[in-house]
């Protein structure tokens, strides 16, 4: 705690933000005061803040209890020194701290997102191996909704109007929410969050942002502070920000790509690669253990109903699981690089997803790969995207058929635990019953005067 505590006095922080993320990946959490925080070193909540839904509502009573102590006791919250972040937008002078999780006996909770990244990350640290990953994050920009049964806009920009086409890598177009865009600029610099790139998406006021390389769990959690980031910047500027798959009817859906590769940890070299510059065993094995493995992690990438819709035939995103180089119609894509940054570009994930969840399925999926030394199938040329089943190890059509994927998946299982993966899914299923219940717009245009 000394350097955490020597952060707080130095940068005179009143307030402290004491968070953990969720399954869906929302900030849960207290607000104290510093000298409090100081003194009680940590925080204590219910079991049950784990197993809330998009919603707040409860899983079912059966699995509830059986995932919950009885009494619905506390866990522990112990803050992480290396995850502090200022908070620019407070009146008080804030941190933001994320802290990990533990039961009575210092075990950590397996039901922590946060947790079973920390997790998968120990499974190559028992190799020797560092993964290394890159994420970039879409998003729309778009103007505020009071009503949730009309169709999103995009927002007014600096001219005064609003986009009405599609822009993609239009600097102009991006330039239309230079303050918005200024802001969030620098109030991720003051919070030590490494964005680089912002560009224009192919989508109506829909962006990227792309992060340097780097630690995975700490990219995770810039991630996880980056969302929050923008949409206070966002409202900040009376618009929205929105992470949603797809928000918008017949526009691109939004990722959160992956770019990953794995060092050995004592000589600092890329696995990815033999001495002579070409692609290694391991390299090959990786992918083919994203191919078979994340059709049954499916639901850690594409958390809801809605990003389901992102992977509709037809769009943008990938819908296989192919692999090829610099092609973006597979979902595993080989970019362009020198030998030493070999990496593979895990294309599936939603932007939607709980960040620390869908680093570590992709890793997970690859991890396993290697360790099993398993054959990817011959990488594409061309389009991949024609058919949804090209690959033999086809994605699931909805968000029932993954959850029951994953929910057999031994591998997800015997790697993240019966607790978690049945916490998961109970979620989930808890989710999508919700949305079940809800009569949608099409159904009202569609079916009120004709059936």
């Amino acid at each position: 705690m000394e350097k955490l505590i020597a952060f707080l006095k130095d940068k005179k922080i009143t307030e402290v933000e004491c968070v953990i993320s969720d399954m869906t990946g929302i900030a849960r959490g207290k607000i104290s005061p510093v000298d409090k925080f100081v003194n009680e070193k940590g925080m204590r909540l219910p079991e049950s803040v784990l197993l809330q839904t998009v919603t707040g509502d409860n899983i079912g009573q059966e699995v509830y209890f059986e995932l919950l102590d009885s009494a619905e006791i506390d866990f522990i919250c112990v803050p992480d020194e290396n995850a502090v972040f200022l908070l620019p937008w407070t009146l008080e002078a804030t941190a933001q701290v994320i802290h990990d999780t533990f039961d009575r006996m210092g075990n950590p909770i397996e039901l922590s997102p946060r947790n079973v990244l920390k997790k998968v990350i120990k499974l190559y640290d028992d190799h020797g191996w560092q993964p290394v990953i890159a994420p970039e994050m879409e998003f729309y920009l778009v103007a505020r909704n009071e009503d949730p049964d009309l169709p999103l806009k995009p927002p007014m920009g600096r001219s005064g109007r609003a986009e009405s086409g599609r822009q993609s890598f239009s600097i102009d177009a991006a330039n239309e929410y230079d303050p918005l865009f200024e802001d969030m600029y620098e109030w991720c610099e003051a919070q030590g969050l490494d964005i680089d790139t912002l560009i224009h998406e192919e989508g109506t006021a829909q962006m990227e942002i792309n992060f340097s390389h780097g630690d995975a769990l700490s990219l995770a959690d810039q991630v996880f502070v980056f969302k929050r980031t923008l949409r206070e910047a966002a409202l900040k500027h009376n618009v929205c920000a929105t992470f949603m798959a797809k928000p918008v009817t017949n526009e691109p859906g939004s990722a959160m790509h992956i770019h990953q590769n794995v060092l050995d940890k004592t000589s600092g070299k890329n696995i990815f690669t033999l001495d002579d510059g070409t692609k290694s065993p391991l390299f090959l094995s990786h992918i083919a253990g994203l191919q078979r493995y994340l059709p049954e992690f499916l639901p850690l990438v594409a958390p809801s109903v809605n990003s389901f819709r992102r992977f509709l035939p037809g769009t943008s995103a990938p819908v296989n699981l192919e692999w090829g180089e610099e092609n973006r119609t597979c979902g595993l894509r080989i970019p362009e690089s020198p030998p030493h940054t070999r990496r593979i570009e895990n294309r599936l994930a939603g932007a939607d997803a709980n960040c620390y969840l869908a680093v570590a399925a992709s890793l997970l999926a690859g991890y396993i790969g290697m360790v099993e030394g398993l054959k990817p199938s011959n990488p594409v040329h061309g389009k991949a995207n024609e058919s949804r089943t090209a690959n033999v190890n086809c994605l699931p059509l909805t968000l029932d058929e993954a959850l029951v994927a994953m929910e057999e998946s031994e591998a997800c299982r015997k790697y993240l635990g019966d607790a978690f993966t049945t916490g998961y899914v109970a979620v989930k299923q808890a989710e999508l019953e919700n949305f079940r219940r809800v009569v949608s717009a099409w159904e009202r245009e569609f079916l009120l005067l004709t059936v």
